[in-house]
């Protein structure tokens, strides 16, 4: 009898473990995907405050021009 209960036991915790590690793989992908989400919009915000700057330099030089 205690052989047989120490199998369920043992087969309980096991199912346990699997679904600890499937739960947390998951979440870690979760986490990965929101980290490289996160990574290209800050590479399209630096895109954007770049190609603003470029077009505040070319305003500058237009008016600084135009004042000559």
């Amino acid at each position: 009898m205690r052989p047989t209960i120490a199998v369920i036991v043992l087969a309980a915790l096991a199912g346990c473990g699997v679904e600890t590690a499937s739960t947390a793989a998951t979440a870690a992908a979760a986490k990965k995907q929101e980290i490289e989400q996160g990574r290209k919009t800050m590479e399209k915000m630096q895109q954007d405050i770049g190609k603003a700057m470029e077009q505040t330099r070319q305003s500058a030089e237009r008016a600084d021009d135009a004042a000559k």
